[in-house]
């Protein structure tokens, strides 16, 4: 029988775990900041590679540095023979993070850091892979399509929209798909981000760094909550039914996803950022419904918790009127995250001790060995 008593604790929460540049999180008066600029202005006016610059480099591309870097990302984007039969092994019925964290850990094998003179260099081989990583596995486990993961696309976002749907994208999806990568690329010490450093700060190779990471995101008490709010949002045919069920959920104390947040206090800013881009793509009458439940769920959980939605919440219905299935939408947040998980490993690197914390010990006293024969 087990003596051990239960272990609590804050989960560390609001505990300084060490010092960053990329990114301030809930700082009074900034809100979301990459490198000192407002995700508000980013979102809006920069593209996802221009952000991936500023991560990895603390400063805005000009537009020769920004060119360059997007052809590197386009010729990275043929995968390994050797990885697409890999892929191919993975079930259909396989979680699609889970097929993430295997496709990842084995085109670091395939593809090893060692291979590369800069980190860098193998951090933008993986970031211009995860499209065709990520689109090959859907399509071939759930459609039985081999896909060509090459494109003629300009950047990341269309290139995505453009293997999942066999198509180039409008202008306005690409956009909008654009702005939700710039929106998830940095969250500061989160617990993907922080798995990452701590592996990091064992020497670890970075594909080790970033599998740790996506594992750690494949837990629901981090990651899926955008899919979770499509479960709920996706439940309800009108805002009637909508505000019944909601209010039904918190009679029983059900949890409902995409609220509140563990640093924000008031809003999430991405949360504004990407309700309009939901707004602006809700063109049919299936999203447009979506998005009028979506914020009658929002004025309800407002009115009667005081809890305000998060990033995830208004991606449920944004996202599906991209035409993504919802098994896609945390993949998806990893394309976003690898740019912000690269850049915390090599800030990690750059001035490394092992993150080895202690704990409180709050088991048995100590007491003598009973032979097995006497027990």
């Amino acid at each position: 029988m087990s003596h051990a008593k239960p272990l609590g604790g804050a989960g560390l929460r609001g505990q300084v775990a060490g010092r960053t540049a990329l990114s301030t999180v809930g700082r009074e008066g900034h809100g979301l900041t990459y490198r000192g600029y407002a995700i508000e202005a980013l979102a809006e006016q920069a593209s996802f590679e221009e952000v991936v610059w500023l991560l990895f480099e603390a400063e805005l591309p000009n537009v020769e540095q920004l060119d360059e870097l997007k052809l590197r990302l386009r010729l990275h984007r043929r995968l390994p023979e050797a990885l697409k039969r890999g892929l191919e092994q993975i079930p259909a019925q396989t979680p699609p993070m889970e097929a993430v964290r295997t496709g990842v850990s084995l085109y670091g094998n395939l593809v090893p850091e060692s291979g590369f003179s800069t980190q860098r260099e193998a951090a933008e081989r993986l970031l211009g892979a995860l499209p065709g990583i990520i689109c090959y596995w859907y399509r071939y486990a759930h459609r039985g399509e081999r896909i060509d993961t090459e494109s003629a696309a300009d950047g990341v976002a269309e290139h995505f929209l453009t293997l999942l749907h066999s198509t180039p994208p409008s202008e306005m999806h690409r956009r909008a798909l654009d702005a939700s990568l710039v929106l998830y690329a940095e969250h500061e010490f989160n617990a993907s981000t922080f798995t990452a450093r701590v592996v990091a700060s064992t020497l670890a190779d970075l594909y080790s760094c970033l599998t740790a990471a996506v594992g750690a995101l494949r837990g629901p008490l981090h990651g899926g909550a955008n899919e979770e709010a499509m479960a709920l949002i996706e439940r309800f045919d009108s805002v009637e039914a909508a505000r019944i069920g909601v209010a039904g959920m918190l009679e029983r104390r059900e949890k409902v996803m995409g609220f509140g947040h563990a640093i924000y206090r008031d809003s999430d800013p991405r949360s504004a950022v990407i309700e309009r881009w939901a707004e602006r793509l809700a063109t049919d009458p299936d999203s447009h419904r979506l998005l009028e439940v979506s914020r009658a769920i929002a004025a309800l959980m407002d009115e009667r918790k005081g809890l305000f939605p998060n990033a995830d919440f208004y991606h449920a219905s944004a996202y599906h009127s991209l035409g993504i299935p919802t098994g896609l939408f945390t993949p998806i947040f990893v394309i976003a995250r690898a740019a912000g998980w690269s850049a915390h490993v090599f800030e990690q690197r750059a001035d490394n001790r092992i993150i080895r914390p202690s704990a409180d010990y709050v088991g048995s006293e100590p007491r003598e060995f009973v032979p097995l024969a006497q027990r």
